[in-house]
Parts: structure tokens; sequence; C-alpha cells
């Protein structure tokens, strides 16, 4: 049942895809239920009692909430203030072509069931959604998106995970040294021999051998001085 001086308003964005939300004066409890699409909400006004996921969780406030398809939630009043919130609904098929243009966000988009509460993704989020209300034409607003996503997915997602490189490409650059040891090595080359990219053979490289490749190719021409 809506309250009279209850205010709700929409707005498809035709650039970005995805569509802004603005409630106003709300008292009405939202039970269970979940969404196909990522949600991603601003309290502005009130305070509430979240439920996802089997988690209870205030919502103050300053507060974003954060929601994966298929995450199920309910929330329902706190205190004498009614609920001012803006929301943000966004397709899994649009989520996915966001997160590609987001450095090493590679793996399929995801949030930590939560609220995120800081100051700065308050604003960021704030402004984003001005300007899909005031339905700005400016690419200031797909910058604000992917900034808000970028910022969104480093604090509040699952830790990142690089895809691990075959063992055989770590052995194949310590074989190449191993050969080569007496000549000039770049890193380029290194890589070349490996075929990966310099951040990951150094990464994947320090992990697997615990030390870097310089390191490595130090300690096999000791090795190979001291058997000669």
């Amino acid at each position: 049942m809506r309250i009279k001086d209850e205010r709700r308003s929409a707005v498809y964005d035709d650039e970005l895809h995805l569509e802004a939300y603005r409630f106003e004066g709300i008292v009405q409890p939202f039970p269970a239920h979940f969404h196909e699409h990522y949600v991603l909400g601003l309290v502005e006004r009130g305070e509430r009692r979240l439920s996802c996921c089997g988690k209870e969780l205030p919502l103050r406030a300053g507060d974003l909430l954060l929601l994966n398809p298929g995450d199920s939630h309910a929330c329902e009043q706190r205190g004498g203030e009614t609920l001012d919130y803006r929301s943000l609904t966004i397709t899994q098929n649009v989520m996915r072509s966001l997160s590609e243009e987001i450095p090493e966000q590679t793996r399929s988009p995801a949030f930590l069931p939560m609220s995120c509460a800081t100051a700065s993704a308050a604003c960021d989020f704030r402004t984003l959604h001005e300007l899909i209300l005031s339905r700005s034409r400016e690419f200031e607003k797909e910058e604000a998106l992917l900034l808000l996503l970028s910022r969104l997915f480093e604090r509040c997602a699952p830790p990142f995970a690089a895809p691990q490189p075959p063992r055989g490409e770590i052995d194949a650059a310590c074989a190449f040294m191993q050969r080569h040891f007496a000549e000039r090595i770049t890193l380029d080359r290194l890589c070349r021999c490996a075929h990966l990219s310099k951040s990951t053979l150094l990464r994947a490289f320090t992990r697997e051998k615990g030390v870097t490749p310089y390191r490595y190719l130090e300690a096999v021409r000791i090795g190979e001085t001291k058997s000669s």
C-alpha cells in the first residue's frame, strides 16, 4: 500500500543501458525477494534493517547497498524517519560489458553481499545518479559510472585472483636461463620464451619459485661457476 507522501520516480538511460530509481518518504517493509539484475543503492535518509543472504545488516544514511543477481534480501524500517533512497539497476549483460572496461576485472563481476559505507563512494554514486536523472548526454556520465564501478570492485568484491599460468611456462623460462646463462638475457627475451607478459611472468615466477627470474638466473650462474 502506497503512503500519500511517498514519491517514486524512474529514468531509463538509453546510453548507459541502465535504470535509475528515486524513492522518497518510504515506510513500507519489503518482504524477501531477489532480482535477476544487479542493484546498487544509496540510503539518503532513514534507517533500515536488511536481511541478505543469511546475514543481518543495518542500513543508515550514506550506506551503499550492493546486490548481485539472485541475492535474496528483505528490509524493514527502523526508527522514526522515512526512507529516502536512490538505486541503479544493471542487467547482467550490461554489467559484464562494463567490467571488461575495467583493468584486471576479468572474472564474472560479483560483489560481497554487504553495504559499503564510505563517504567517497556515496558521493560518486550520487553524482552519477544525478547525471542520469538530469538526462545528461555528456561523456562525464559514462566516466562517472566506470570510476564508481572500478572503486566498488576494488573495495567491495571478492579478492581478485589472476589466472594461474601453467607450470610448464615457468619451467620453460627456467630451462631457457639454464641454457643461456652465459649470454645477456633480457626480460623481453625471457617473456617471449615463456609466452607470458612481463607482469604475469614476474608474479607467477616469484610465486612458483620463491625468487624473481633475475635472482634465479644469478643462482644458475653461481652454480655453474662453482662446478667449472
